[in-house]
């Protein structure tokens, strides 16, 4: 096992945290981020000390590929990773995409379980085998740090799965990843998975075993935690449970579970866990999934406390009911508050204490604009409201096609709404006029009356982003058209000026050429 130098960690072994928030997290229907997005979060989990960051997928799509290699550009102190199939084509494309990184890993994969090698691939085993050392070899032109991963492993049968990882081991597979591509497993069976597989292949000693599960039964980070008990020194998670379907293991649930119960693991992380709830904001700002308020570690409720006996308690002796100190994972009520007066120095040095730096003194002078623009409408402006301020700007200068010029909405007790708007559309400035059953409802028919995008409505969401009657509204609306789903997100004092935001946000993907295809052409 490695060893960790860092003498904070008493001699206990490295828990490698492999994030794939960019990648598999991508694969959330809507999620689908910007490469400026994307570097935006990795700078962000850079900083949290992440070990490995999951770039995306380059073979996926032009768009994917030009990601990874932004990424891999951007980030020195992570290790930058790319997913490849096992196949030619896919893994010459990540060792393409990764030419420029620090430090890179090639993460290849192939399925293992019987019914994804007949339904799936239409492979024999011994032919399974052949691929993915021949993948291994070939991912090793491009780095000495290549992952492999026999997906489906949770549904496998152990003793195929014993010899795919020692013939790949033996090719230069320096981790080995066993993931429960669908979240079948169960902790004392995935438990006892690892420790077996450690036990029965003769040169275990030469990787590092990995685990990647999903959350299909909401057992996800259980999963993790067991495979840590019995020998996986390296956990695949991302920011916020994010992933395809019901989500991956939490990096957040991880690695505070893995820190506070050191009587019971081994192990540690370098993480700096004052970064998670920063990171978190910015994960779930960028992709629209609100994070739900009695989620563990960054839900907003997570150190809350209602019932009297509960703030007595913590009032007498902090520990009484709480196992984590609110503070070690980023929540703090010593935040500097900004408003109107404030200058343009504090605006800068506020936003790089949560991690956002600005490429010019031209985006810092829009930025702070549109600050000064929200300080008028609201006497205090927070940390959540400055993230939203940052990621809306970003949002609005990477989708032109619509703007939103001017909005009038009529609503009063027994009339029927109606909204009046100008929108810009491809420059050219268009009025809009409709009813509906409520406000949102007529702006968002009058939207259509000039965008005529032909999407569907699948989600209609609001947060109040901080407390108090002056709050900003975050909207995320969810558009579906032909089988593509995209997000759209808005924020504004006025919940139906952001309503009309987010769903211009959203037209604007849709009309925009898909750049991309979904990154699910394969799953681990």
């Amino acid at each position: 096992m490695r060893r960790c130098e860092s003498e904070h960690m008493n001699d206990k072994d490295h828990l490698i945290i492999f994030d794939t928030t960019l990648r598999d997290g991508e694969q959330s229907p809507g999620a689908s981020m910007t490469r400026e997005e994307k570097v935006r979060i990795a700078k962000a989990l850079e900083k949290l000390r992440v070990d490995v960051i999951e770039a995306g997928f380059p073979i996926a799509s032009p768009g994917d590929f030009a990601a990874v290699k932004a990424v891999a550009a951007s980030v020195k102190d992570s290790t930058v990773c790319g997913l490849a199939r096992a196949l030619d084509g896919d893994i010459d494309r990540a060792g393409e995409a990764l030419a420029g990184a620090n430090s890179a890993r090639i993460h290849t994969f192939i399925a293992t379980s019987p019914i994804h090698m007949e339904k799936k691939l239409r492979m024999s085993p011994d032919e399974v085998v052949v691929q993915a050392v021949r993948a291994v070899q070939r991912a090793r032109r491009y780095t000495d740090n290549v992952e492999f991963s026999p997906e489906d492993a949770g549904r496998s049968e152990t003793d195929f799965l014993c010899r795919v990882l020692e013939a790949v081991i033996e090719a230069g597979a320096q981790t080995v990843n066993i993931p429960d591509t669908v979240g079948y497993n169960v902790p004392y069976q995935f438990g006892d998975l690892i420790r077996t597989l450690i036990e029965r292949v003769p040169n275990s000693d030469k990787a590092v075993f990995s685990v990647h599960c999903h959350n299909d039964l909401g057992l996800a980070t259980a999963n993790s935690l067991a495979a840590v008990r019995n020998g996986a020194r390296q956990v695949e998670c991302t920011v916020n449970g994010l992933g395809e379907r019901a989500g991956n293991a939490s990096l957040e649930e991880v690695v505070m579970a893995v820190r506070t119960r050191q009587d019971h693991f081994d192990c540690d992380t370098r993480l700096d866990t004052t970064q998670i709830v920063p990171c978190s904001r910015l994960v779930s700002g960028i992709t629209g999934f609100a994070v739900q308020p009695n989620k563990a570690v960054v839900g907003a409720n997570a150190f809350a406390h209602e019932a009297g006996i509960h703030q007595d308690g913590v009032l007498k002796h902090r520990e009484t009911y709480e196992i984590m100190r609110a503070q070690d994972v980023g929540w703090t009520d010593n935040r500097m508050v900004l408003g109107k007066h404030s200058g343009r120095n504090a605006f800068r040095s506020r936003l790089q204490d949560l991690g956002v730096t600005f490429a010019s003194e031209e985006e810092l002078n829009a930025a702070f604009s549109r600050f000064k623009d929200l300080a008028d409408k609201k006497h205090e402006v927070f940390d959540e409201d400055l993230q939203t301020l940052v990621t809306e700007a970003s949002l609005e200068a990477t989708n032109e096609r619509v703007k939103l010029i001017s909005l009038r909405v009529c609503s009063e007790t027994g009339e029927t709404p109606k909204a009046n708007l100008t929108l810009a559309l491809d420059g050219e400035e268009k009025p809009g006029i409709s009813i509906g059953g409520g406000p949102v409802d007529a702006t968002f028919k009058a939207i259509e009356t000039i965008v005529d995008s032909g999407a569907v409505l699948k989600l209609y969401s609001v947060n109040a982003i901080t407390s108090g009657t002056d709050a900003q509204g975050e909207v995320t609306v969810r558009l579906e058209k032909g089988g593509r789903i995209v997000n759209g997100q808005g924020a504004d004092t006025d919940i139906v000026i952001a309503s009309a935001k987010a769903y211009i946000n959203a037209c604007n993907k849709i009309l925009q050429p898909r750049e991309r295809a979904h990154p699910q052409t394969g799953d681990v």
